[in-house]
């Protein structure tokens, strides 16, 4: 009886046991989630407007200057990404990393509602011009003298971009040991959270900033940073942390540099091959890796490049919904938000004595609504089902398919310009004030532009979602910071592929060069720039299947081993 009682009082204790890590790294990984959600939610408080707050009264820029000061920040806070990425792996460690730059985040956030009002912005960007700058440069020799808050929006890019290479992977860290399952549920509910940020910036933040004041709706990123940072240090002690094991950037470059001159590779390589191979005692002060494992990990990193490039040209699409999608909804009949307001007129998106108006950047709610709805959907009906029937596609066979919904949406964008200009043309154009230009759209409704968001969300989920689990899964444990920087590197490149691509055919001769059309699109063939980009597309998801198929061969090992290699991270 005794030793009985014994073992029973001992049961409980073994039991609880595994429980309690599993218990804490949920929460862990719930405040990681959170900490995501308040940083997209700043983020995207920023970036919505950037392009008319720089146009509006606070800095009168002309809006080809607004617009590629948005560009700028944009294509930095992702192509700044392995720099974040890299100080983690070598110096900082995710943990440290994310701290200072949720620190470095603050304070450059701060400076754009500091400069909201007069005296803030001649203190930070200096004089504003004596009178406000015309919406096209008259001539080739004319110069423009405007505040500049470059400095600035590069310091909340770095930041931004910081965190979002080490953020994610921190996160997944947390649910690791709790199988792959965990991992790939983790970033559909990362992506999840990503999206809720953005609904949340969009619906309060976009509409203070538009119809109320910049001051105000500058100072709510600021404050959910804030929040952010202090749920991250509250939630330090339960997180699971790893220390930096060394930079392999200089041994990656290194490798790179002999694998392409051999006349560089060490003479006594071949004479004396006790060199390459350190005795223990040797290797034990060592933090880094082994050139031995630096090898292995550039072999990794040979073939996982190809499969991150070729995902450049469904970026170069995805980020139109930010660029020409939004340019051609201002040519598109825009509805007042309120019914009671005048039914036939089109009229400025901003504040006005008849009511407030809808915001542009409400438009990309349709993107985010089909994201916040299909991942919970993906995760916990359309997985486990797939996964019961052994029918669960791998993330390189799901990225194909979101290229694919990627290239519908150009497409069926193209198609809506084509009848767009069909208007223009037979002059059945209507007029609505937007800020300070005036633009001649044509009579359709702004809404036929959600099928076309509506795509590129749904490309989302299987595109950008398993992107994320592919990069963080297949990269090497001690590189995995550099390779989610390296990934939303590459997406950066693809929009400012395409940004370069709509500059290219904005010269004389282009589809899109509309002189003395003063900031409208109707004398372009955007319709033949999107047709275009889906021709592209079409052609590196060919591309990007036979890569991903040879990537699957190589990678797969025998039936004895590959139920344990699916289960690492």
């Amino acid at each position: 009886m005794a030793a009985r009682g014994a073992r029973e009082e001992r049961r409980p204790l073994v039991a609880r046991r595994p429980r309690a890590p599993r218990r804490w790294r949920r929460t862990a990984a719930a405040a990681v989630l959170l900490v995501e959600t308040l940083e997209r939610a700043a983020f995207f408080g920023v970036s919505a407007n950037l392009v008319l707050y720089l146009n509006g009264a606070s800095f009168n820029w002309d809006g080809q200057q607004a617009s590629r000061a948005a560009l700028v920040f944009l294509g930095a806070s992702y192509l700044l990404a392995p720099v974040g990425g890299w100080l983690a792996d070598a110096y900082l460690g995710r943990s440290r990393a994310i701290t200072l730059s949720l620190l470095l985040y603050l304070v450059a956030s701060s400076l754009l509602p500091a400069t909201a009002f007069v005296d803030g912005r001649r203190s930070f960007c200096g004089e504003m011009p004596a009178s406000p700058l015309a919406p096209a440069c008259p001539s080739p020799d004319c110069t423009r003298v405007s505040p500049t808050p470059y400095s600035g929006l590069l310091l909340l890019a770095l930041a931004a971009s910081s965190i979002r290479s080490n953020l994610t992977s921190f996160g997944a860290d947390q649910v690791m040991d709790l199988g792959r399952h965990a991992s790939r549920r983790f970033f559909n509910w990362l992506y999840w959270s990503i999206n809720v940020g953005a609904v949340l910036s969009l619906l309060v933040v976009a509409f203070i900033q538009q119809n109320v004041n910049f001051l105000l709706g500058y100072s709510i990123p600021v404050g959910c940073v804030g929040l952010a940072f202090f749920i991250f240090l509250f939630a330090t002690p339960i997180f699971v942390t790893k220390p930096p094991t060394g930079s392999q950037v200089s041994s990656m470059l290194k490798l790179a540099l002999q694998s392409c001159c051999p006349r560089l590779r060490p003479q006594h390589s071949v004479r004396d091959p006790q060199v390459t191979q350190p005795l223990p005692n040797q290797r034990a002060p060592q933090p880094g890796p082994s050139p031995q494992e630096d090898m292995a990990n550039f072999q990794v990193l040979v073939k996982l490049l190809p499969v991150m490039v070729t995902l450049v040209p469904y970026w170069m699409v995805y980020f139109q919904m930010q660029s020409t999608y939004v340019l051609q909804g201002l040519h598109l009949r825009i509805p007042n938000i309120f019914p009671d307001s005048p039914a036939n007129s089109s009229v400025a998106l901003g504040a006005q004595p008849g009511g407030y108006k809808i915001p542009e950047a409400w438009l990309l709610l349709a993107n985010v609504v089909v994201v916040l709805i299909l991942v919970p959907v993906k995760d916990h009906l359309l997985d486990p089902l797939l996964l019961r029937c052994k029918l669960l596609p791998s993330a390189l066979q799901k990225m194909a398919l979101g290229m694919f919904f990627g290239f519908a949406s150009v497409l069926v964008a193209g198609g809506l310009e084509m009848e767009r200009l069909r208007y223009v043309h037979r002059n059945q154009t209507v007029s609505q004030q937007i800020g300070k230009d005036m633009y001649y759209a044509a009579p359709l409704s702004i809404w036929w532009q959600i099928p076309q968001y509506l795509l590129i969300g749904i490309s989302e989920i299987f595109a950008s979602i398993p992107g994320l689990e592919f990069a963080y899964s297949e990269a090497p444990r001690s590189m995995q910071g550099a390779i989610m920087g390296i990934f939303f590197c590459l997406s950066g490149v693809g929009s400012l592929l395409g940004s370069s691509l709509v500059a290219l055919l904005s010269l004389p001769g282009g589809w899109l060069y509309c002189p003395r059309d003063f900031g409208n699109i109707n004398n372009c063939r955007m319709d033949l720039y999107f047709f275009l980009l889906a021709g592209i597309q079409a052609a590196t998801a060919l591309l990007f299947m036979w890569i991903a198929s040879r990537y699957e061969r190589v990678a797969q090992a025998p039936p004895s081993q590959s139920c344990p290699s699916r289960d690492r991270g």
